[in-house]
Parts: structure tokens; sequence; C-alpha cells
């Protein structure tokens, strides 16, 4: 009986499918890393903020998770929020509005931060970036910077600034923009 079962098993062809596997997101995150030359130790991380750890609920907790490792340790943390209209990431003290953020953490100054709260008719200020204490801190224009890149990149071929942003801006920000 097993050989006429082998044969069988044989001649019946094996189906072959096409299908698909769940893909995870490939997800792209900014920051720059400032280390101290000969140790290599962590001097000064900068983190610009996505829409994956800013507005995805596991990103959020993710991020606030490794925001919290670094808080815990003497590196110094420079947090860019450039994402308008999603709930800022978490600190204690005044609530202030704004469109977009700059968290200046130095190691040694902690739990005290400097928060530069700017508006979308506010050029991006120009921040210090803190390296360890006692030590000079460099001047970043970040206005500048995102200029450049802008302008390198040709972004004002590549958007249609004749769709709304997203997400909307309030009524008298739409009318200050159409005027530029």
């Amino acid at each position: 009986a097993m050989p006429e079962m082998a044969a069988l098993a044989v001649a019946e062809p094996v189906a072959v499918y096409e299908v698909d596997l769940p893909m995870a997101e490939e997800v792209s995150e900014s920051f720059l890393e400032i280390r101290e030359v000969k140790t290599g130790r962590l001097i000064t991380l900068m983190e610009l903020l996505s829409p994956v750890n800013k507005i995805s609920d596991e990103g959020r907790e993710q991020y606030i998770r490794k925001r919290a490792d670094v808080l815990r340790t003497w590196t110094s943390l420079v947090e860019i929020d450039l994402l308008r209209g999603v709930k800022p990431m978490p600190m204690v003290g005044p609530d202030v509005e704004s469109d977009y953020r700059i968290l200046i953490s130095p190691g040694w100054r902690r739990p005290h931060a400097r928060l530069h709260a700017f508006s979308l008719r506010q050029p991006i200020p120009e921040i210090t970036i803190p390296l360890q204490k006692g030590e000079d801190e460099p001047t970043l224009a970040l206005n500048d910077v995102l200029h450049s890149l802008y302008n390198r990149a040709r972004f004002d071929l590549r958007l249609d600034y004749t769709e709304p942003p997203v997400p909307p801006l309030s009524e008298a920000d739409a009318e200050w923009v159409r005027q530029r």
C-alpha cells in the first residue's frame, strides 16, 4: 500500500500561489550625536522629532522612553519639534502655546531646561548647543541651515503650495501665508 500512496502523492501537482508578506514600515529617524573624541562618550544628542515619534502612539511611547533614558544621564538633549498641531512632548512648567518648539536640556542643569517656543510667523531661533559643563556652546543658526537645504533640494519645484497644509492653518495664519 505504501508504494501506491507515494505514486498518488507524486501524481498530483503542488499548488503554488503568489502571496505578499507583511512588511514593517520603514522608518527613518533623524538625530545627531556629539561624542567625546577620546572616549566615544555621548555628550549631546540632537533629535529632530518625526511624525512617527510624535504622532503614532507606539512611536511616541518609544521616543518618550528613549528621551527618559537620556534624561537619566549626563548627556545633553536638544529636541527640535517642527511639527505643528500635535500634542507636544511632556514637560513640567508653564502651559506654552506655540506652533514649534526647541528644547535644550544640558545634562548638568537637570531637571532645568530652556524651551524656545515660536510660531509659523517667526524665524526659527538661533540656539546654542550644550557640550560639556564649562565649555563654550556653539551657536546653531537652524533657520539658515533649513533655508539652505530647502534651496539646494529645490523644494520650491517639488511642493505644491496651492494645496492646504496638514494640519490646516488658522485663518489668520492662512491669510499671513497667502500674503507671502
